[in-house]
């Protein structure tokens, strides 16, 4: 009998690792009457629906593309979530949906020791639900930043630009695209890799490969690089505590 029901949603879902990783989360913890399901919807107005269908929902993950879409079905926001414009973390309580965003906590826990004095200047690369958590972290770190957008936006750079800029001034580059993810394994951002020195840091939010073409670029030259992953694990278990939490 399962009394508390845990998912995602997004679309598609085949990329996704939080289904199998709570399973092994239930399995070692001994946490039993849970489960973890993927919910594909091929648009988010199936939202309430899922949610009336679902009696014993208790939290969800939110994934490409509804990050961001998602806010307006939702009762309320944590001031993060507020502060960000995204959601990845809806928890059921007391009969209401409320938004927070654990990607922040997960990209800042596993940025911060990596981070040099001279990591001062960022380009973010992406514009997506994920870029926001991004842009809180920089931000609340006091490092300052540039968005590269392939469409040109006011006060964005767009990928052309890049040549035209000193790439030494931007020491840490933050891919927050699915560029390069499983199977496109030989994508990678159109940035000019030349000008990548050991200075940099390359931080890649795709976690399958683990070495994207990003980060293999970075690596031949020197630079610092980090995937995904341990940011992932860390937003999945801050997502289990929101979930969990005995706080009204």
């Amino acid at each position: 009998m399962i009394h508390k029901q845990y998912g995602l949603i997004g679309f598609p879902l085949s990329h996704s690792f939080s289904k199998g990783y709570f399973a092994e989360k239930f399995k070692k913890e001994n946490i039993s009457n849970c489960q973890y399901d993927t919910f594909p919807l091929e648009q988010i107005t199936d939202f309430p629906l899922l949610c009336t269908q679902q009696k014993n929902l208790v939290g969800l993950n939110v994934t490409i593309p509804y990050k961001e879409q998602v806010i307006p079905f939702l009762d309320d926001l944590d001031a993060e979530a507020k502060a960000i414009g995204a959601v990845n973390t809806i928890r059921f309580h007391q009969g209401k949906k409320i938004g927070y965003n654990s990607d922040c906590y997960g990209f800042e826990m596993s940025l911060k020791p990596l981070l040099k004095p001279h990591h001062t200047n960022a380009l973010i690369l992406g514009t997506g639900g994920a870029s926001k958590a991004v842009e809180y972290v920089l931000q609340k770190l006091g490092i300052t930043y540039k968005y590269v957008s392939r469409t040109k936006q006011a006060s964005m750079l767009t990928y052309d630009a890049l040549q035209t800029i000193n790439f030494q001034d931007y020491t840490l580059l933050i891919n927050t695209t699915p560029v390069g993810m499983y199977p496109n394994i030989d994508a990678k951002p159109d940035i000019p890799y030349s000008e990548i020195t050991d200075k940099h840091l390359l931080y890649d939010l795709v976690y399958n490969p683990e070495e994207t073409c990003f980060l293999k670029e970075g690596k031949l030259r020197g630079a610092t690089i980090k995937n995904g992953l341990e940011m992932l694990y860390l937003q999945a278990e801050r997502s289990w505590q929101i979930w969990n939490t005995t706080e009204d």
